[in-house]
Formats: C-alpha cells, sequence, structure tokens
C-alpha cells in the first residue's frame, strides 16, 4: 500500500484576490488555477495552497481564545525582520500578543495566522 500524499491545503476566504496575491508574492508562488471566487497556488515543490471565497466567513481570533485559530501556516525564514517587513509591506500584520522571542506570529490580509521563525531551527 502506498503511503498518501497531500496534494493541497485550501483556506476560506471573504475575498480570494487579495489572500491569494499575498501567498503569491510572499512564498514566490504562481496562480496555476483562478476563477470566481477560488484561486490555487503552486511552487516546484510542495502542497498546491487553495483559497476559496465564503460568503460568511469570519477570520480566526488570535490569540485563539476559543479554538477558532484552527490551524497556522509556519514558514522558515532565513531572517525573520526581513521577512516580517516583507510580510507587512505585502499586506501582512504583526499579531498582539507575541506569544515568544523567537518567532513572529503575523496576519495575512484575511486573518489567517502564520509564524515565520529561521530556517535553521527545521533542521
Amino acid at each position: 500500500m502506498s503511503t498518501p500524499t497531500l496534494a493541497m491545503v485550501t483556506l476560506d476566504c471573504r475575498e480570494v484576490g487579495p489572500v491569494a496575491a499575498f501567498w503569491s508574492e510572499f512564498l514566490g508562488l504562481e496562480t496555476v488555477a483562478s476563477g470566481e471566487g477560488y484561486a490555487m497556488l503552486k511552487g516546484p515543490d510542495g502542497p498546491a495552497v487553495g483559497f476559496g471565497e465564503v460568503a460568511d466567513y469570519a477570520p480566526p481570533a488570535w490569540p485563539n481564545p476559543h479554538g477558532s485559530k484552527q490551524f497556522h501556516f509556519d514558514v522558515a525564514v532565513d531572517d525573520i525582520a526581513e521577512a516580517e517587513g516583507r510580510a507587512t509591506a505585502l499586506g501582512a500584520t504583526l499579531a498582539d500578543p507575541q506569544p515568544g522571542e523567537t518567532w513572529r506570529v503575523l496576519l495575512d490580509p484575511a486573518g489567517h495566522p502564520f509564524c515565520l521563525s529561521l530556517r535553521q531551527n527545521w533542521g
């Protein structure tokens, strides 16, 4: 029996365009499919990232008092301050509070939390 492979992670959002554009630019992913209320991004490695428009979408809460976060991306970077500056220039916001000193939590344009941490810490 073969081992399953994760093909795509899909994020709900109120408006697909700004969120897909943010992640495409920040991670260097190509838009490989898009249509009314949907977009899919893909890079040379790893799973695709999809975005689906949901009319009554509500962003997850940070710092997650009732478990509404559900998931987040961990993004490995060479320089946290540089990546934070790039992410905020593309439309992300710094989350408050920050739970640690060795990583940064940001929110994408739709409010999804993601963490920046040093690539060297991922082995």
